[in-house]
């Protein structure tokens, strides 16, 4: 039998996502993203995140959602299973969840979480998911940068080696 790290059933589907969201504990703090190469800064701004609640969700693209994103023919570079396995490998991640959508709209409803965020590039105004938060009683949250980190510059640097 093959060995499963204890850390992949933090990975769910969508399907599961009510069931399994149930059973963390609140405030529950929800953030998505690409994560295509994880670098510091991805560390950093998720371990900021979980601080602000009890649990934290992390929604993710499918490959074809991060395809659409625009950020180049080649991209992702690790397929969506490996982008949520490495993500759910975090202490700080309680869950991960893929989305195939262009936004995580439809995981932010069914989450129906406490506390909504994004990186510092994001204004609060434009959270995708944040009116709806903010209805019922929740706060969202645009963390600044401490580590000037891009997945996009590491892969060009790398090319260039």
């Amino acid at each position: 039998m093959p060995f499963t790290p204890a850390f992949e059933a933090k990975i769910c589907t969508p399907a599961e996502l009510p069931r399994r969201i149930a059973e963390l504990p609140r405030p529950l703090v929800f953030t998505n993203g690409c994560f295509d190469i994880l670098h510091r800064g991805h560390a950093t701004y998720l371990a900021e995140a979980r601080s602000l609640g009890a649990s934290l969700v992390v929604g993710v693209n499918s490959d074809a959602s991060v395809r659409r994103q625009g950020k180049g023919d080649d991209r992702p570079i690790n397929r969506v299973e490996d982008r949520m396995a490495v993500l759910a490998a975090l202490e700080c991640v309680s869950l991960v969840t893929p989305f195939d959508e262009d936004t995580p709209i439809a995981r932010i409803l069914e989450a129906r979480p406490d506390v909504l965020v994004k990186g510092g590039d994001w204004p609060v105004d434009r959270i995708v998911g944040g009116p709806e938060v903010i209805s019922w009683g929740g706060q969202v949250h645009s963390i600044p940068f401490i580590h000037q980190r891009s997945t996009t510059s590491l892969i060009e640097k790398i090319r260039r080696l």
